[in-house]
């Protein structure tokens, strides 16, 4: 069970780990940090969505009245290209009535720069200009230099890893309760809570050629939901209190489901539909002394829960699999086609 929480945690934390560069984006003004951190985050947290909505089903052949399994689960999406930068824009960033300019460093107009699953190949800088009100004349002019935040390139041999404790309990006619959860971490920076629950129903079970059908077809429903907090105030390079990122996210899955009916070896596929959202919430105090706001007043630069964002995720997506099963004794494997293409492996304990 450790090792399951050890893999939730590095996913967790290759998303959010670069949360304390955002901050410093809070010189450009709250509502340009926010702008930033939306496409900046967003390629994580969708891919995480994807992740997490692996190895929900083996067989769509169900559990009969008592049956159970018990299986452990390492679930991991790919990281594709398109998902490490994005297209930034910094006539996005000038926006009417904002008494400050920003710019990039070499005076483009656009640049492609890293999202939190990417890496810059260099740092890639901005220039915010603005007028200092306490200085006289041409002393007013003055700037700040932001390196705008790399991601973790290759580091997680560009995988976003999730893994659960799952289990399955047949009750009848084709019915099947399905859970899964990861054991709650909790470490000085991070706090973490992962759960979820589905409900499977073979359709052929109410057929009355069942027990001589050589497929099951079956269909699936399962909810995911995932709490997380990243603590920031040792790392931020900010002054503040209580500084944080919050993560909440939650998911549905429908799937059709089927499968062969073999005693050792089996095949499964199906296609399915991911729905789901991640709201991420910069919160805590910050104090900033760089930038336009650095000549105001305490009260009036120090910036409060600064912002919010969320993504969406609605793929649909195909799944093929394989399972073999020696008695007690199962192991599956299987690859899904989506937005976020993943792999997942699931070793499993049962009886039915």
């Amino acid at each position: 069970m450790k090792k399951l929480s050890l893999l939730m945690l590095l996913c967790f934390v290759t998303i959010t780990s670069k949360a304390q560069d955002i901050d410093a984006l809070l010189a450009a003004g709250v509502d340009n940090a926010e702008r930033f951190a939306d496409d900046y985050l967003a390629p994580g947290t969708n891919g995480l969505m994807h992740s997490m909505n692996a190895n929900w089903f083996n067989t769509a052949d169900a559990k009969p009245l008592g049956g159970f399994e018990i299986s452990v689960i390492v679930n991991a999406a790919s990281v594709k290209d398109d998902n490490k930068s994005f297209l930034m824009n910094i006539a996005d960033y000038n926006m009417p009535g904002q008494d400050f300019d920003i710019e990039f460093a070499d005076g483009a107009d656009t640049k492609m720069v890293a999202t939190a699953l990417g890496e810059n190949d260099s740092d890639i800088d901005i220039i915010v200009r603005y007028d200092d009100p306490l200085s006289p004349g041409e002393d007013r002019n003055r700037e700040e230099r932001i390196t705008l935040p790399s991601g973790i390139g290759d580091a997680s041999a560009n995988l976003l890893p999730t893994a659960f404790l799952q289990g399955a309990l047949g009750l009848s006619k084709g019915i099947e309760l399905k859970a899964r959860f990861v054991p709650k971490i909790e470490t000085d920076d991070v706090e973490l809570n992962m759960y979820g629950a589905g409900l499977q129903l073979e359709f052929t079970k109410w057929l009355p050629a069942d027990k001589v059908l050589p497929v099951a077809v079956s269909g699936l429903v399962a909810y995911t939901h995932l709490d997380g907090v990243y603590n920031l105030t040792e790392s931020s390079g900010i002054d503040g209190e209580n500084q944080r990122l919050v993560n909440d996210t939650s998911t549905w899955l429908f799937q059709l489901i089927a499968s062969t009916k073999l005693p050792v070896i089996n095949f499964y596929g199906g296609l399915g539909y991911i729905k789901g959202t991640s709201e991420s919430d910069l919160l805590g105090t910050y104090e900033i002394n760089n930038g336009p706001l650095s000549f105001l007043s305490e009260e009036d630069r120090t910036v409060k829960d600064p912002f919010s964002i969320s993504s969406d995720v609605a793929a649909v997506r195909g799944t093929i699999g394989t399972k073999l099963k020696l008695g007690f004794f199962r192991l599956n494997a299987e690859y899904h086609v989506s937005e976020f293409d993943s792999f997942s492996v699931g070793i499993n304990f049962g009886f039915r």
